[in-house]
């Protein structure tokens, strides 16, 4: 009976000591969290882009303005002239109105599509480049683990440490840092309400 007692006192003295280990272990880990969100909207890398893009799809976009107030106009016109015209020039009216509207949805849906499919492939090289910065800060900075801010549920703003890869970004890109972030915390992180 005292031998079955000091083999299961034994066991959990043991299992106490492996948890103590991991508790030990887990207190020496160093978590960041980062809001790739923000990076994209915020670094100067994502704004270029939005500028780029901007500046891109411009011209097309005031020439499908103009194109839809072509069709405007021709709607207006046939509103106020419609119940003076011939059925004939009433009948052309409304099928030029037609083909003015077509012609501008299927514009207006290209323009869509051609613009979708460039910010596509700018952010896919922007999230390229925002991933090796946040990589070689982790790396610099000595950090176990980077989560995203989208997957955490929860996290304490000391681990935040998307101000700081802002500021690499900035300095990257040659842009003023808009202010000194504050050092991440180097203590244990446990996901945490903000």
């Amino acid at each position: 009976m005292k031998r079955l007692i000091i083999s299961k006192l034994a066991v959990c003295l043991i299992a106490a000591g492996g948890a103590l280990a991991a508790v030990a272990a887990w207190a020496d880990t160093k978590i960041g969290v980062v809001d790739p969100a923000r990076l994209l909207q915020e670094s100067p890398q994502g704004k270029a882009i939005q500028d780029l893009l901007r500046s891109e799809f411009a011209p097309r976009e005031r020439t499908l303005q103009a194109q839809g107030q072509a069709v405007k106009a021709k709607q207006d016109k046939l509103q106020k002239d419609g119940a003076t015209m011939t059925e004939d020039q009433r009948s052309r009216a409304e099928k030029d109105l037609r083909d003015g509207a077509r012609d501008f949805e299927r514009a207006r849906g290209e323009l869509q599509d051609d613009f979708t499919a460039r910010r596509n492939e700018e952010l896919s090289r922007l999230q390229r480049t925002l991933g090796e910065e946040v990589r070689n800060y982790a790396k610099a900075q000595g950090f176990d683990l980077i989560l995203s801010a989208e997957a955490a549920i929860s996290f304490a703003q000391a681990i935040d440490v998307t101000p700081a890869i802002l500021t690499a970004l900035q300095a990257r890109a040659g842009a003023p840092a808009a202010s000194a972030p504050p050092k991440p915390a180097a203590a244990p992180a446990k996901p945490q309400a903000h």
